[in-house]
C-alpha cells in the first residue's frame, strides 16, 4: 500500500489535539508539526486545524500528511507543502515523509483546537 493510500482512508476533518499521552513517533511528528506556523495567523498549523489526515508507520518511519490552508489563494500555497515536509522530515526515525495538499472540506475556524481560539481571542 502506499503512502497516499492511507490518506485516502482517513477521514476528511482536522485530527484532534495531540493529548498527553501521545507517544512514539506519531508524538514526535505532532510536536514537529506544532514548531510549523501559518504565515498569515499567528498559530501552530496543528492547532489551527490544517492537518486534515496524519498516518505514521512506526515501523518504517514513515509519514503522510493530508493538510489545507486557511484560503486556496494563499500566496505560499506553491511552497508551504514543502516546508511542512522537511520539518517532519527532521523528526528522529523518519525516513520518509510526504504532504498531500487538499482543499475539500475548505478550512474554517470551527477546526482551530479550542487554544488556538483563545490566542487569537476568539472565546
Amino acid at each position: 500500500m502506499n503512502i497516499f493510500d492511507w490518506l485516502h482512508r482517513a477521514e476528511a476533518h482536522a485530527e484532534p489535539a495531540a493529548t498527553p499521552d501521545e507517544t512514539g513517533l506519531r508524538g514526535s511528528v505532532i510536536a514537529a508539526l506544532r514548531t510549523v506556523y501559518d504565515p498569515e495567523i499567528p498559530v501552530n498549523i496543528y492547532d489551527l486545524g490544517l492537518i486534515y489526515g496524519l498516518e505514521v508507520d512506526d515501523d518504517v518511519g514513515t509519514v503522510a500528511i493530508r493538510m489545507t490552508l486557511t484560503a486556496p489563494g494563499c500566496p505560499v500555497a506553491q511552497t508551504f507543502p514543502a516546508t511542512v515536509e522537511q520539518a517532519v522530515r527532521r523528526v528522529p526515525r523518519v525516513r520518509e515523509a510526504h504532504v498531500e495538499l487538499v482543499w475539500d472540506p475548505p478550512w474554517s475556524r470551527e477546526r482551530m483546537s479550542e487554544a488556538a481560539r483563545l490566542e487569537l481571542g476568539l472565546i
